[in-house]
């Protein structure tokens, strides 16, 4: 919306806010007409949000533009009411009855009332990028004076933010979507990391796989525990590639794999036969050589100490459906002592293409919990990380993509899987994983 259009609309809502005023000076039939107005600018507060492709961005769009007309709206009319009460208008004793003044400022009150939390209900039933911090920053502040004002400036911000980013990567797909860039030879098999599952109600890979289906991509997911040592892992991807592969039949997948996944899915690869139906192997902040700070914790970590945080764990899974969950023999294969003795025993398949990805979180508070809580002390014993991996780990196969777009944020370990579905300068991660399919495709996979 033009600032001249906002500047319109927040001087009819203001003029309509002071309705009481409004009438003995303009009359009635004047002040019904800038009523209808005000209705009309609360249902459809901006003609260009119609342009928009999806109805959840028109309501971000809208409850964006009335929280702006909102701020403006309720500045004019608090200077009017301010005007009104010291006679400063030129309307004689009307504006400077108290009993008018009054009855003008409680209207104006609920009219300006109206506009902000029609806009308010918007962004928050359809923003997907406020999350939970700033809805609950924007309950908290909501009555804190000043501070109200700068959070909402910075809610209006994030929103209108994401109605740009994902109109334009609706239209950008739509503008590309007769050619399937993602249309690969072999359908994608995308394997998780350690302590996640697949599931229906969360995915591991947020908006990934729908980024990809939009551009021809065809999924699938690994399906294997959540916890589990490397091998028993492997065993589990082994007989579902082969189960994929035989239903499908599709010859060979291409393997997406990220954190442990990538180890499961080279130890499937190397000692079980797996490589015979896997054309190419992408693996995505994998800990090939291991994690040094895994090493040092399970050493200092007394044995009792161990079990019980393991016991704790393998009991919350069980509730959830894992059927054997074994927490120590999860995290023991993250070691860099065992990754350097399966790197020893295991060699590459020659029939296979491998690639792999690493990125870096810059400073500990561009990551979420509880990557914000372990960048630093893995840094001590890993060097530089994503929040959990290192990254001299990170590099393996006969293509390495190090992704650090600089800036005070980087890109962490939850990032690189669209973990938490936030949009951040710098990297756009649904984009990242369709060029990479993309480069697939041309390859042949």
């Amino acid at each position: 919306m033009t600032y001249l259009t906002r500047i319109v609309y927040s001087c009819i809502l203001a003029i309509t806010a002071n309705f009481y005023s409004l009438h003995a000076w303009c009359g009635w039939t004047s002040s019904w007409i800038f009523a209808i107005l005000f209705t009309a600018v609360n249902i459809r507060p901006s003609i260009f949000s119609r342009r928009l492709r999806t109805n959840k961005l028109r309501n971000c769009a809208d409850g964006c533009e009335l929280l702006i007309l909102f701020l403006l709206s309720a500045t004019f009319s608090f200077l009017y009411s301010v005007a009104g009460w010291t006679g400063s208008l030129g309307l004689g004793s009307l504006l400077a009855d108290p009993f008018l003044w009054l009855f003008n400022t409680l209207f104006v009150f609920l009219a300006e009332a109206i506009v902000f939390w029609n806009g308010m209900i918007r962004i928050y039933a359809c923003s997907s990028q406020l999350g939970i911090k700033w809805r609950v920053i924007g309950a908290l502040c909501g009555f804190v004076p000043v501070a109200n004002l700068i959070v909402l400036s910075k809610m209006i911000r994030v929103v209108s933010k994401e109605v740009i980013c994902e109109n334009e990567k609706i239209l950008q797909n739509e503008k590309r979507k007769g050619e399937q860039i993602c249309q690969t030879k072999y359908p994608l098999l995308l394997v998780h990391g350690v302590f996640f599952r697949d599931s229906d109600f969360f995915n591991y890979w947020g908006r990934i796989p729908k980024e990809l289906q939009a551009n021809g991509a065809s999924i699938y997911y690994g399906n294997h525990p959540s916890a589990a040592s490397v091998e028993d892992s492997a065993k589990e991807l082994d007989a579902r590639i082969r189960q994929i592969v035989s239903e499908a039949k599709c010859g060979k997948v291409n393997i997406i794999a990220h954190s442990k996944g990538g180890l499961d899915c080279r130890y499937a690869l190397s000692a079980l036969g797996t490589d015979a139906y896997v054309a190419s192997l992408t693996t995505i902040n994998t800990p090939h050589r291991g994690c040094e700070f895994a090493d040092f914790l399970l050493k200092k970590i007394p044995e009792s100490q161990k079990n019980k945080i393991a016991s704790a764990y393998n009991a919350t899974l069980r509730k959830f459906g894992e059927e054997n969950p074994d927490f120590l023999a999860a995290v023991s294969s993250l070691t860099a002592e065992q990754c350097a003795q399966r790197n020893e025993e295991l060699a590459d398949s020659p029939d296979v293409y491998y690639q792999s990805t690493g990125s870096r979180l810059s400073v500990p508070s561009g990551g979420r919990f509880p990557l914000n809580m372990t960048c630093a002390p893995i840094r001590y014993f890993d060097g530089y990380n994503d929040g959990l991996v290192g990254e001299k780990s990170f590099a393996w196969g006969d293509h390495y993509e190090f992704i650090n777009p600089g800036g005070a944020r980087g890109v962490s370990h939850g990032d690189m899987i669209d973990l938490n579905r936030e949009n951040f300068d710098g990297f756009d991660v649904r984009e990242f994983y369709v060029q990479l399919v993309h480069e697939l495709k041309e390859k042949g996979f």
